[in-house]
């Protein structure tokens, strides 16, 4: 029988700490959810690498030190309200549970959704509401939001999805350029957000979110 709680231990001394994620409520969640439950059962073995996990249809589970890094600088407290895009299985939104008052995730796929609002049940993440639906359109009926983060690649982001963070709120996507792209944290002022870089990592880009053409006549 795999002991994922060693290997649990293991991703979180050796790819979230030497990442300089220390602080507390972000190690004790990713210590705390077990992230096999939240993969496909043919990669539960892969659950703890250093890498996104391939859900299928260009999806993941991005890898635990990206994920990390973006809570990190989002810095989530316990009285705050999260979106949180592409939630595949639940993963993301369960670690975040564990830090905020309440989560709001979004999937498209509806059996995923079903899987992932299970999944957060049965591990006791009551806070926790998975809604299906475009990934682009978030879920505008929950919010307005303190945070919004993507699980996945993005070209860029559609304007009625950035109008649902409140006046004051953060946001983190990870903007991909090619093969190589880079987690920006964005902070909303009145109708603008300002981005500042905060690391490079890589994903596939998520449905809806690839740069739109404008076609010229």
């Amino acid at each position: 029988m795999t002991d994922f709680t060693s290997r649990r231990i293991m991703m979180v001394d050796t790819q979230v700490r030497p990442s300089d994620v220390t602080k507390f409520p972000i190690i004790d969640a990713m210590l705390s959810v077990p992230r096999e439950d939240f993969v496909p059962a043919a990669q539960r073995e892969a659950a703890y690498m250093g890498e996104n996990i391939d859900l299928g249809g260009g999806r993941v589970v991005l890898e635990p030190r990206t994920l990390a890094k973006m809570l990190d600088a989002l810095a989530i407290s316990n009285k705050e309200l999260v979106l949180d895009i592409g939630c595949g299985m639940g993963y993301s939104t369960a670690v975040i549970a564990h830090m905020a008052e309440a989560v709001v995730a979004v999937e498209d796929d509806e059996s995923t959704a079903v899987e992932a609002q299970e999944a957060l049940v049965a591990n006791g993440a009551d806070n926790a509401f998975v809604h299906q639906g475009a990934l682009t359109e978030g879920a505008a009926k929950h919010g307005p939001y303190d945070v919004i983060i993507l699980q996945g690649g993005v070209a860029e982001i559609p304007a009625p999805l950035l109008a649902q963070l409140k006046d004051g709120g953060r946001v983190a996507a990870l903007f991909m350029q090619g093969a190589l792209g880079e987690v920006r944290i964005g902070h909303k002022r009145g109708e603008k957000i300002s981005w500042r870089m905060a690391f490079n990592a890589s994903a596939p880009i998520l449905p809806g979110f690839a740069q739109q053409v404008e076609f010229q006549l």
